[in-house]
Parts: structure tokens; C-alpha cells; sequence
């Protein structure tokens, strides 16, 4: 057993676990670290460097309120400059001692006697033990190539979006790309400039709206830097200018029409070819999958080098794609923009709770937690971007926020009034997922369309059936009579030390 004890261990150092970091400290809570297998911080905007990368929601609003930055360039910020934020962040509020690089944490298990858990590290033959986990690993952290027929015959080269070959020149050659979600969007107009040739092999198309990007001119920052409130001014109008979209994405209501009427308006306007328009006209109502926000993929694909597929892919082949009318697309290198592997049944990494129960078990039908934050028989375990917290139309940093807030306060009354266990009740947990489930039945996201947000047999463990506002408010609180407390037993304790090699 490892004498090594702090008071939070978070794992994951991305946006969710340094922003944890962050509320902890400006708490007075010092004795955390924060495990990360990668070895540099940044998360899921350290990993994703393909040309193009960018943020779809505005960079003000993509941002912690607690860390204002006056000098965003764009309306809507790269992902090299999103990752300068969080690297600034992380600088400025002195994280760097409480980082350890290289830990990946493959199981976490609660040792009830005792409040603690023990969290294993791989090539680690010691736990760390810890009275709280902050499982902030992030649902965008995990990639592989999918599931088609022929992958492994294909002798070209392989590339995964969250994955970049900058190694690999794409001058001159043929290039497939598989999928046309909300990473596609943005690589297929930076391969189509420089690849010989581009196919895109689309399932089904999205609903497309104008992202308007405009730089941020030196009066602009200068004015934020100087008169921080105005830069509060302009982050609660955008995000008010957001909540009004909910009207239309999160239900079918006739303000979707105007979504759909503003989507198709888009279509119009840069497709000119009725029947490249009829492929990319969707089939089902907007939201009801991530809504794609670009001005230059429909460009891209009009472009004399571009082709849209829409046959379905039968199998890969080794010299490329063949589809279901029999043909096969010779490629020198295949693309997958295929997305991540959400953890929508199941754990990211195992983990056993009070009385030896299995999450992942208790999960495998679709994951569900109280509060997106917590899970009963799981003590002192919070999660970030936890079940049914994923915003259709917000940023989702404003959700994270709200969860954050409320874990820093759950494991400040564990700190200061020593508590063993910290568990929330089953019948909380049970009345409010029932609830969720209810309110999602009336959402676009149930409306019949196939999307990541649903399990295979339709359950929604992902999205939040509601406005940002309200999500935000049911967690302004930490209500101990929604948790079994359970003091610990002070003679008992091991002394507890802040340091983690």
C-alpha cells in the first residue's frame, strides 16, 4: 500500500483538468495532481493539429470566465492559439509543480475503510492514493480507426484526424477523405489545395451554416485589456445570442425552420449544381446532429479537384476505397475524419466503487450520473463532462465551468469537514435521470436521426435536454442532503503528504 496522498487527483490535463486545477487553488486547496499520460498539456487541443483546425464557437465564449483573454486574434480562434490559452492559463496560476507527465492512469478503486482512492499508473508498481478524483479525461480523448471491412489491406497511407502525419506531403497525390462531420469541414478545404486530387466519402450531410471569422482589431484588445468588464459585456452577449439558438436546435419548434431556412439559404448561395445541392441537403431536421459551421467546405468541393462520393463504403481495398456499386477509388492516402470513441456505455479507464461495483457494468446499457457530475456508489469521484452534459447549441466550456464550480465545492466540504465518504443518494440520482430521459424524448437529438450523441439502441447518455442557463443554475449549489456523508474516523487516517513523484 503507497503512503502517497493527496487531497484531489484529476486525470487528464486538458481544458476540464486545468480549469479544475485552477478553482482548486483560487479555493486554497494545494495538495492535488494532475495525472496525464501525454507529455506536454493541452488535451484534445494538443492532439488535434489538422490543417484547419479551429474552435465553432466564438472565442470569447470558448473560454473560462475565471481566465479572461483580451487578445484572441479571430472571432473564432485555431487550435494553436487555443492551445497558447490553456498553456497560458496553466503558466499564469502556477500548475507546473503539480503536473505528472507520463502517468497514465489505467484503473482507479475506492478503498472504503479507509475514504481513499487508489489510483493505478501503468510501469507504477505503487498507488497513489487520494480522498477525491476529479476524472477529467475529457469525452474527445480516445481515437481509432473505424470498424470497415478491408482496413488492414489497404496498402496506402492511413492518417486519423486527431492523429496528423505532418510528415506525410500531400502535393501531388490522391487523396480520399471518410467522413464530412465537423472536423472534416475544415480539412477538406485545406487538402483540396494542395492534393492532386480529393474524394469525399460522405454518409450523410449535415446542416451547414455561415461562420462568419473576423479578425480582432488592436483598438478591440486594447479595450478589453484596459476595461476587463467590456470584455464580460461581449462574452454574456454571445453567449445570450447562443441560448437563443436553443429554440431551434434543441426542439422542433417553427424557430428550427428558420435554422433549416438559413441552412439551406447557405446551400444555395455557394452550390450552384441542383444535384451536387440535392446530396447535400440533409434529410432530417437541424440539431438533430452537430450543426457544421463553414464558409469554405462547400467551396471545396465544387473545386475541379474535389468529388463527393455518396455511395456507400462496401470496403477498402488495397490500392483504396471500394463502394457499393462496385467501383473502386484509387487512393494514395485515405483520411479518417471519422470523430473520437465517446465513452457513451462503459468507463474510459476501469473503475471499482464500494463493494467491489464496476462502473463500467453498471454503465454498459448507457451511461447516467446525478448531475452529469457524480454517481451513486461512487464516492468522492466527480466527473467533467460527465453524462447528458453536452450542449447542442452553447459552449460547452460554459458547462464545464458550471461543473467545475460545483466539484470544487463538494470537495471543499469533504476537506473541511473531514469526511470519509461523500456519496450521492440513489434515489436523487434515479428521480433526476428519469427526468432527463423524459425531457429528451421531446428533443431533435431523439428525433430519429442516427448521430454520436445516441447508443446503439437510441439511448441519449450524452446531451442536455435544456438551455445552458439551466444547466448552470441546478448546479450553483452543493446540497449535502442529496449525498450519504460519512465523517471519517480521524484515529484512523494516515498521514497524507503533497508531493507525487
Amino acid at each position: 500500500m503507497s503512503n502517497k496522498t493527496v487531497d484531489v487527483a484529476i486525470i487528464g490535463g486538458g481544458f476540464a483538468g486545468i480549469g479544475s486545477a485552477i478553482r482548486l487553488k483560487q479555493q486554497g486547496i494545494d495538495s492535488f495532481a494532475i495525472f496525464e499520460r501525454g507529455d506536454a498539456i493541452g488535451g484534445t487541443w494538443r492532439d488535434n493539429t489538422y490543417p484547419g483546425a479551429a474552435c465553432d464557437i466564438p472565442s470569447r465564449l470558448y473560454s473560462y470566465s475565471f481566465a479572461p483573454n483580451p487578445d484572441w486574434s479571430h472571432t473564432y480562434s485555431g487550435s494553436n492559439e487555443i492551445l497558447g490559452y490553456i498553456e497560458t492559463m496553466a503558466a499564469e496560476f502556477g500548475l507546473g509543480p503539480h503536473f505528472r507527465f507520463g502517468h497514465n492512469v489505467s484503473g482507479i478503486a475506492f478503498d472504503e475503510a479507509a475514504g481513499l482512492w487508489e489510483i493505478t499508473i501503468d510501469g507504477r508498481s505503487e498507488a497513489v492514493r487520494a480522498r477525491a478524483v476529479v476524472l477529467a479525461s475529457g469525452p474527445l480523448a480516445n481515437v481509432s480507426f473505424p470498424n470497415i471491412r478491408g482496413i488492414e489491406d489497404y496498402a496506402g497511407h492511413k492518417i486519423h484526424s486527431a492523429r496528423w502525419d505532418h510528415d506525410y506531403d500531400f502535393t501531388g497525390k490522391k487523396v480520399a477523405v471518410v467522413g464530412t462531420g465537423a472536423s472534416a469541414v475544415q480539412i477538406i478545404p485545406e487538402l483540396v489545395d494542395k492534393a492532386a486530387s480529393v474524394k469525399v466519402f460522405q454518409r450523410t450531410p449535415g446542416w451547414v451554416l455561415p461562420r462568419v471569422n473576423r479578425r480582432t482589431n488592436a483598438v478591440t484588445k486594447e479595450l478589453y485589456r484596459r476595461v476587463p468588464a467590456a470584455e464580460q459585456l461581449a462574452r454574456q452577449a454571445w453567449f445570450y445570442g447562443h441560448e437563443s439558438v436553443a429554440l431551434g436546435v434543441v426542439w422542433n419548434t417553427p424557430l428550427t425552420r428558420v435554422v433549416e431556412l438559413v441552412g439551406r439559404a447557405q446551400l444555395r448561395r455557394q452550390v450552384k449544381d441542383p444535384w451536387l445541392r440535392r446530396q447535400l441537403t440533409p434529410d432530417f431536421r437541424a440539431g438533430c446532429k452537430r450543426l457544421l459551421m463553414t464558409d469554405d467546405y462547400y467551396p471545396a468541393l465544387q473545386r475541379d479537384n474535389c468529388k463527393l462520393i455518396t455511395w456507400p463504403i462496401a470496403r477498402l481495398s488495397e490500392n483504396g476505397i471500394r463502394t457499393a456499386e462496385g467501383i473502386e477509388h484509387q487512393a494514395d492516402c485515405i483520411v479518417f475524419a471519422t470523430g473520437f470513441d465517446v465513452s457513451k456505455t462503459g468507463t474510459p479507464i476501469p473503475v471499482v466503487g464500494r463493494d467491489g461495483r464496476v462502473l463500467a457494468d453498471e454503465w454498459s446499457r448507457g451511461a447516467y450520473a446525478y448531475k452529469s457530475v457524480a454517481v451513486s456508489g461512487y464516492p468522492n469521484l466527480f466527473f467533467t463532462f460527465g453524462p447528458n452534459s453536452g450542449p447542442g447549441h452553447n459552449s460547452a466550456l460554459v458547462y464545464m465551468e458550471a461543473q467545475i464550480d460545483y466539484l470544487v465545492s463538494a470537495i471543499g466540504a469533504i476537506l473541511e469537514q473531514d469526511l470519509r465518504i461523500l456519496d450521492v443518494r440513489k434515489d436523487r440520482q434515479d428521480r433526476y435521470n428519469a427526468g432527463m430521459q423524459r425531457r429528451l424524448t421531446g428533443t431533435t437529438w431523439n428525433s430519429g436521426c442516427r448521430s454520436w450523441y445516441l447508443t446503439e439502441d437510441g439511448f441519449n447518455a450524452t446531451m442536455y435536454p435544456g438551455f445552458a442557463t439551466q444547466y448552470v443554475n441546478q448546479l450553483r449549489t452543493v446540497d449535502l442532503a442529496d449525498y450519504t456523508v460519512v465523517a471519517a474516523d480521524r484515529n484512523a487516517r494516515k498521514p497524507r503528504i503533497a508531493a507525487v513523484s
